[in-house]
């Protein structure tokens, strides 16, 4: 019986997730930001976008809400509507050991 070898694969490049906050006004646009700019812009406007549907979702059923969080593995995404657009908080998630 051989022991088994765990090599990091290194061919990908690791990129690390931002922390940072943005706001975004009710046309999808990007109106301040302190998410660095080696986070991709697309990917700010990605979630821009996706934050205000929902929250236009919410009125178009009848449940309108004020904060959305979401939590993934490794992030944590919190926003809060502003009259229409809204203010978007990223931070990577804290690993309690």
């Amino acid at each position: 019986m051989g022991f088994l070898s765990f090599k990091p694969d290194t061919s990908l490049p690791l990129r690390k997730l931002p922390s940072g906050s943005f706001t975004v006004d009710s046309a999808g646009n990007i109106v301040t930001s302190t998410v660095p700019t080696s986070f991709p812009a697309a990917q700010v406007d990605r979630i821009a976008r996706l934050v205000l549907r929902a929250f236009e979702r919410g009125h178009e059923a009848g449940y309108p809400f004020a904060e959305l969080i979401i939590h993934y593995a490794a992030f944590k995404l919190n926003a809060r509507e502003l009259r229409g657009g809204a203010i978007v908080f990223l931070s990577p998630q804290r690993r309690a050991y």
